[in-house]
């Protein structure tokens, strides 16, 4: 029969397992700094081959187009190239091209963003795609976050919980992974072929509907989790003081789980904005050189045009490519912005 431990080996036990769960400790935690680091980089490394190439230095020349004299690039370097070697370029620049002026150029400017696609890149812009994105995510926005956050409330607050709740909890939740492609193969079916009566075909109208297809799914899952982390004496306060439902779903529910809503709503839209297939599967266009003249009309997208300017041969695109890449994430980065300021503003009010 063996012995009981002794005090003296009970504390030597204890030690060993407290040194043990510490190195564990240890372990983790500098796993998770790897992975943060790790994404950081990434991010910071994305960050910096696209503003190097949006923000060169170049070798231009003078050329007539269209009876007007425009700059002519003939070869470009990265914008940290210009910093580190840029008495290396000149020299280069000087010997290669005898007629070219060396010098920083930067393809996002005021013409990037006012001039239509063109086939010089240093004429081309950003105009049309960048119209075509904010009609097609404005028109998404106004359609996905009542219809989202209407289907959260009613699944969280009128509900009943049972196994079709289950069922349609589960579809939704799976919904939101689906791939993008499938959202455009739906669109084109539904609202290009079979409603196009209404939407006018390959337009910003049934661009829009399909966004708010992808959407949907990513809003109602953010909106219910919002919903559902409402703490439940607030409901329980708001109906012994005599309020209905409708009364205390919207005078304390939806004030306290707002934030979390414009959040959900927002990444959904982050998403949208950024989503290439589902649009090329409806029939968006790669080369638009006209404003949309309202929601019934052909249009094009920022995603796609980047797409496009990639595809060519001439590296002076691939530098419109990460010009349009630059206006992508500002208008992203703004967005998110807002979100905060909202959720900020939102919180101080109710």
């Amino acid at each position: 029969m063996s012995s009981l431990p002794t005090p003296k080996n009970r504390e030597a036990i204890f030690t060993d397992r407290l040194s043990a769960r510490k190195r564990r400790g240890m372990i983790f935690r500098n796993v998770c700094l790897a992975m943060t680091i790790f994404g950081v980089l990434s991010l910071g490394a994305l960050l910096y081959d696209t503003i190097g190439s949006a923000f060169t230095w170049a070798a231009v020349e003078e050329r007539e187009v269209r009876g007007r004299v425009q700059p002519n690039v003939v070869q470009t370097w990265s914008l940290w190239e210009g910093i580190y070697n840029r008495d290396e370029l000149q020299r280069l620049t000087a010997e290669n091209y005898p007629e070219a002026e060396f010098r920083f150029f930067s393809w996002v400017n005021i013409n990037f963003l006012t001039n239509f696609p063109s086939r010089f890149p240093e004429l081309s812009g950003f105009r049309s795609p960048l119209i075509g994105s904010l009609m097609v995510i404005g028109i998404t926005a106004l359609l996905s976050f009542p219809i989202g956050t209407g289907a959260a409330i009613f699944l969280e607050e009128y509900g009943t919980k049972g196994w079709i709740s289950r069922i349609i909890e589960t579809n939704i939740a799976n919904l939101a992974g689906v791939p993008s492609i499938i959202y455009g193969l739906l669109g084109l079916t539904i609202f290009v072929r079979g409603a196009g009566g209404l939407t006018g075909g390959q337009t910003v109208l049934a661009g829009a509907f399909t966004m708010t297809l992808l959407s949907l799914p990513i809003i109602i899952v953010a909106a219910r989790e919002s919903i559902r982390a409402v703490p439940p004496s607030q409901r329980q306060a708001a109906l012994a003081l005599g309020a209905t439902r409708w009364e205390t779903t919207y005078s304390h529910v939806l004030p306290s789980a707002l934030p979390g809503i414009l959040t959900g709503t927002i990444l959904a839209m982050s998403r949208a904005i950024g989503e290439t297939a589902p649009l090329i599967t409806i029939g968006a266009l790669t080369y638009v050189a006209f404003d949309p003249s309202g929601a019934r009309d052909i249009f094009t997208v920022m995603p796609i045009q980047i797409f496009n300017w990639v595809t060519l041969p001439q590296a002076t695109f691939h530098n419109l490519a990460s010009a349009g890449i630059v206006v992508l994430l500002s208008i992203l980065l703004t967005m998110n912005g807002i979100a905060i300021v909202i959720r900020r503003k939102t919180e101080r009010t109710w």
